[in-house]
């Protein structure tokens, strides 16, 4: 770990976010949405951004809500795994076929 002598080793950030996407193997596409207060205006803000996270189980789906943490660089554009599933996406309902009939 880049520790400097004398100072404690940094901790992992650790953000909460929706499972947006899932094309790739082991990859999960995650959207981590925040508020800030606008400086002039005072009006809150919803920001989103969106992570790639490695999720080594491929146990998410989309709509599930997790806890994603810093890792070190998987690839190109992962620096993020999956740590826990909070909560599950919600099921959807089957819709009935029509019957149709002439």
């Amino acid at each position: 770990m880049d520790t400097i002598p004398g100072q404690a080793p940094k901790r992992k950030t650790s953000k909460v976010g929706v499972v947006v996407g899932k094309t790739m193997k082991k990859t999960v596409t995650v959207q981590v949405e925040r508020q800030i207060r606008h400086p002039l205006y005072k009006k809150t803000i919803r920001r989103r951004k969106t992570f790639m996270v490695h999720d080594e189980y491929e146990k998410c789906k989309v709509g599930d809500v997790v806890r994603i943490i810093e890792t070190r660089p998987i690839s190109k554009t992962k620096r993020w795994r999956v740590q826990e599933i909070l909560g599950l996406a919600a099921a959807e309902p089957e819709t009935p076929t029509k019957d149709v009939r002439p």
